[in-house]
């Protein structure tokens, strides 16, 4: 008897650009699991909200996002491809699970801190009570794994917490999912800001999947190093942050370690090191980006993928969905 896949679930926000951190720390891993997990990737759209956003804008970025992670390698035959608000079943498991969240989990989350801090204009309930829809998001797929950078771990532990207390309430409802962490480019930092990870937020840092060979090109030769003549490439993390974040990316893209890499460079200075970082960020994402660019402009074929999607994970969702409503008391017809 042929054994069940495991199933994984996670979503990116089409809140801005992709760029070279949510590729290396993120989809290129899940491309590379398709075989060996049921996988589950959506575009999280209606976390994005939290933040005010141009619609059209956003409407754009979720069609281009979809065609991004089809070009990163996301077979949609092999992987389900969605979009979360075409899935009504997330905003309803969602308030369900907000009932059996306590405040004060909510007020330990430090990403609400720390969005708080940059949006003081528009401190809103949905800053404050996403995880909870993070949660919905996950528990609604039944996922044994939630691949999660180091700053989302957080929220996966609250989402455990939830569907532990629900299951200790009604029963065996919810799987307890697992968060999966890469050990290699989990964190990809900003080139000029190597103490942060790299984000769209910090521009002139941040390389995006769509950047042309001549923009990666001068982001590299702009990077962040240090002073060090004598033995410049060697991997510190805390002595040499941003050479530090160059290696990894290196040795993500090409498969070397960091010893393999001070020797390749040994004896050689960043004006050598630094282009060559950036020539491997080029040929890797220079694929990405024409498949990206001729799948846009195929605006049906994508509207078809998100139909497909929607459909095969409203399937799923409903299943989890239902089954909460009894068990909370809703009358069913």
């Amino acid at each position: 008897m042929e054994e069940t896949k495991k199933r994984m679930l996670s979503g990116i926000q089409p809140s801005g650009d992709l760029h070279l951190g949510n590729y290396l720390g993120a989809i290129k891993n899940w491309a590379d699991r398709a075989d060996e997990f049921e996988c589950y990737y959506f575009m999280a759209d209606m976390h994005t909200i939290t933040v005010r956003q141009t619609p059209a804008d956003l409407r754009k970025r979720s069609i281009n996002q979809l065609a991004q992670y089809i070009a990163c390698g996301l077979d949609p035959e092999k992987n389900v491809l969605f979009l979360q608000s075409h899935v009504p079943q997330h905003a309803q498991l969602s308030w369900v699970l907000s009932c059996y969240t306590m405040f004060g989990e909510l007020s330990r989350m430090t990403q609400f801190k720390d969005k708080s801090a940059k949006h003081k204009d528009n401190i809103n309930a949905g800053l404050f009570t996403y995880p909870v829809l993070m949660a919905a998001d996950i528990l609604l797929y039944q996922p044994d794994y939630v691949p999660v950078g180091e700053d989302q771990k957080q929220h996966v532990e609250l989402t455990r917490n939830i569907a532990q207390r629900f299951n200790s309430i009604y029963g065996d409802v919810f799987k307890i999912p697992e968060p999966y962490i890469s050990k290699m480019g989990a964190r990809i930092y900003g080139l000029t800001t190597p103490g942060e990870k790299m984000s769209k937020s910090i521009p002139e840092g941040c390389v995006f999947l769509m950047d042309d060979p001549d923009t990666i090109a001068r982001k590299f030769k702009r990077a962040v190093t240090d002073s060090d003549s004598v033995n410049p490439v060697r991997y510190d993390r805390e002595n040499k942050p941003g050479v530090a974040n160059l290696m990894n990316i290196y040795a993500t893209l090409t498969g070397k370690s960091f010893e393999e890499i001070e020797k390749e460079f040994e004896g050689k200075g960043y004006g050598v090191f630094k282009p060559a970082v950036g020539e491997a960020v080029i040929e890797t994402l220079r694929p990405i980006r024409e498949e990206a660019d001729r799948l846009i402009k195929d605006k049906a074929y994508l509207d078809d993928i998100y139909r497909q999607g929607a459909e095969r994970a409203s399937y799923i969702a409903n299943k989890t969905l239902r089954k909460v409503y009894k068990k909370v008391g809703f009358y069913q017809i």
